[in-house]
């Protein structure tokens, strides 16, 4: 197992038992811990960059994203039309309404999965459902859909189509220009109309 992803399963663990404090609250049922620590363990609370970018692209209108990342960093930098609730804040009466709407799903994100990861935690111990985390967040979403790159060419062909919806998600979300190329040829040429802004990092 990744060492990283031991050292976040232990803290995910404490910080469960630490929300076992929470005092109950009328507005909400929380969820039993060995519930809590089941879920905890299922790679399902995850979804992917790919899988967010499709839903952004097509309107899906039951995505809501949540930015949990400072307002500072949000104001600088989001996905679009995702909703900023500091991780600090995520339990604030103010905020409450974004959590529990019936058929949406809620999506936690920050700059990589490790605070996403701890507001689902939070969210999931108060009793919400639908909610997920963006796998790898901004920093994963810059190296797989803003930058993506091309695959060997040994990979398989399931590797090509996905660099393809890539780059168009990519020509998408920055403004750039998708030249569709001629039939003889592969691949895609992307132009770039205008420079926008990005988390470093990778996945």
């Amino acid at each position: 197992m990744n060492r990283n992803y031991l050292f976040l399963a232990i803290a995910m663990i404490l910080l469960a038992g630490g929300l076992l404090l929470v005092p109950e609250r009328h507005n909400y049922q929380q969820i039993k811990p060995e519930k809590l620590m089941w879920d905890i363990t299922q790679p399902t609370r995850f979804v992917t960059t790919d899988q967010v970018a499709k839903k952004i692209i097509e309107g899906d209108p039951t995505l809501e994203l949540i930015d949990i990342r400072p307002v500072k960093d949000f104001e600088a930098f989001s996905l679009t039309n995702a909703i900023s609730i500091p991780i600090d804040s995520l339990m604030s009466p103010n905020y409450q309404g974004y959590l529990g709407i019936e058929d949406m799903k809620v999506v936690f994100y920050g700059n990589d999965d490790i605070k996403a990861d701890q507001a689902w935690v939070i969210a999931k111990r108060m009793g919400y459902k639908s909610i997920y985390v963006m796998e790898g967040g901004l920093n994963c979403w810059i190296k797989t859909i803003i930058r993506p790159v091309e695959p060997e060419e040994t990979a398989p062909l399931e590797d090509f189509d996905l660099y393809q919806f890539r780059m168009g998600a990519s020509a998408y979300f920055t403004g750039a220009k998708v030249e569709i190329p001629d039939a003889s040829k592969s691949g895609v040429k992307v132009v770039r109309r205008k420079k926008g802004a990005a988390v470093a990092g990778g996945c």
